[in-house]
């Protein structure tokens, strides 16, 4: 009974998600209507230069399989009969779920829970993803910060208010990456901090059992402490998942390059936009709305109107966005059927245990 409501809850968190999404979609049609004009409109998508909007296409794919391969490394490190395919099924699964859910939180459970039907541990699928999660995080900080250092009087120019903003974002990402690091050093803190939190969510009656769930908690830090102190001595597998997701970061930024030259602009350099880029999707990260809607919009107006050309930004946000948030969307659902094999044993790898 239990599981029936849950299942149900999430059916209707997953309706209203997908609700917000399309309310945003119909808003900036209609918003793209009222200030461009639909002979505009037509007149740009008749000049739009389709090779350029293949690159754009094709970064979108590298980025994708360089999703995959930075969760293949950890897993077939624990699992050596893991095969791509599979990694990257449960990776484009992420992505339609961390697209309709607000904080991109919905994308790791159910990463996990594919992971576990394929027969791993569930202790395994969550440190797995939670160290993916932990270099995928690091590299955007610090990829944002070495390259917006080159750029600096480039952005002062482009953002008003660009150091407060930056601040923000920078801060934000770095704690959370602190936080999930912090566990893996020092469980007992972690521990520490978020039970009067819980006790809190008890006193006022949103939290139930609240006993049961301080245990499920502790044995959840404990269990990620000890996967992380093993995975951290994996130095090698780190620094090969760290140049990947470098590979994943620069082919998704240079997809707003690519719709930049099929909009008929030039003038600004690639190593102009990859830092603008960087820094939008840093400020997206932690967004509360499902798929950073309308902050990404409003993001990518912000930065690039004064470089686009008059009467093209409105049609570049609408492509960007469906290369980056509704593709992912349509073909994650479409990783999510499931082929039936003949033998279930070969979806089962075997796993090792690391030294």
């Amino acid at each position: 009974m239990a599981e029936q409501v849950k299942t149900k809850n999430t059916k209707k968190s997953n309706i209203i998600n997908i609700s917000i999404i399309a309310i945003i979609f119909i808003g900036l049609l209609i918003y793209m209507l009222c200030v461009d004009g639909w002979e505009n409109i037509v007149n740009v998508m008749k000049n739009i230069n389709v090779w350029w909007l293949s690159g754009g296409l094709l970064c979108m794919c590298v980025f994708w399989i360089m999703e995959g391969v930075c969760l293949h490394i950890p897993t077939k490190k624990i699992y050596p009969n893991q095969r791509f395919t599979q990694s990257l099924r449960v990776s484009m699964i992420g992505q339609l779920f961390n697209s309709i859910t607000p904080f991109s939180s919905g994308g790791q459970p159910m990463q996990a829970y594919e992971m576990t039907r394929e027969g791993k541990k569930l202790s395994d699928s969550l440190s797995i993803l939670l160290v993916k999660f932990i270099v995928f995080q690091t590299t955007l900080v610090l990829y944002t910060a070495v390259v917006l250092v080159f750029q600096l009087d480039f952005f002062f120019g482009l953002i008003q208010n660009f150091a407060v903003i930056a601040i923000i974002g920078f801060a934000i990402n770095v704690l959370v990456i602190g936080f999930l690091i912090l566990i893996g050093v020092n469980e007992n803190a972690v521990f520490a901090m978020i039970n009067p939190f819980y006790r809190l969510l008890s006193k006022i009656r949103l939290l139930k059992n609240l006993d049961a769930k301080l245990e499920k908690l502790k044995e959840s830090i404990a269990t990620f402490h000890d996967q992380f102190q093993v995975i951290i001595k994996e130095k090698k597998m780190l620094l090969k998942m760290s140049l990947y997701s470098i590979i994943q970061h620069t082919a998704y930024y240079c997809v707003t390059y690519m719709i930049y030259r099929a909009m008929g602009n030039s003038g600004v350099s690639i190593f102009n936009i990859i830092p603008a880029q960087a820094f939008l999707m840093m400020v997206m990260a932690f967004t509360p709305v499902p798929g950073a809607g309308i902050a990404a919009e409003g993001g990518f107006l912000l930065i690039f109107n004064t470089l686009f050309k008059k009467g093209t930004i409105n049609m570049a946000i609408l492509i960007w966005r469906m290369f980056t948030f509704y593709l992912p969307i349509v073909i994650g659902a479409l990783f999510l059927i499931r082929i039936k094999k003949k033998d279930k044993k070969e979806t089962i790898p075997e796993k090792v245990q690391l030294e």
